[in-house]
């Protein structure tokens, strides 16, 4: 079983930077895509980013040109480099992995429900 936890939240004004990491362990040589999700109080938790295994990488409209997700096999890491931040990027940020299910289908790979491992969530708030 994968365990991820997830770094590098913290507070920004709008226009900056910031990038987040997740340290994976366990047998993540298993998982088939790792993403980043976002959740606000009140709304679901969307789909920001993703990669699979073989680098092949998703992107919600909303951070396209903004956001570069990558990762490391040989760290167990996944990170989320995030530019241009908006007050709208604000939310808990959590790192995702997906370790039972192969999807062929790129228009799902943004679904919550596809990742049966999760991390604790880091906070993002950037301000106007």
């Amino acid at each position: 079983q994968v365990q991820l936890v997830e770094s590098g939240g913290g507070s920004v004004q709008a226009g900056g930077s910031l990038r987040l990491s997740c340290q994976a362990s366990g047998s993540s040589s298993h998982t088939y895509l790792m993403g980043w999700f976002r959740q606000v109080p009140g709304k679901e938790r969307e789909g920001v980013a993703t990669i699979s295994n073989g680098g092949v990488t998703v992107y919600a409209d909303s951070v396209k040109g903004r956001f570069t997700i990558s990762q490391d096999n040989t760290k167990n890491t996944l990170s989320l480099q995030m530019n241009s931040l908006k007050p709208e990027d604000t939310g808990v940020y959590y790192c995702a992995a997906d370790s039972m299910i192969v999807m062929s289908d790129h228009t799902l790979w943004l679904k919550q429900n596809l990742y049966d491992v999760w991390g604790q969530g880091t906070q993002i708030i950037v301000s106007s």
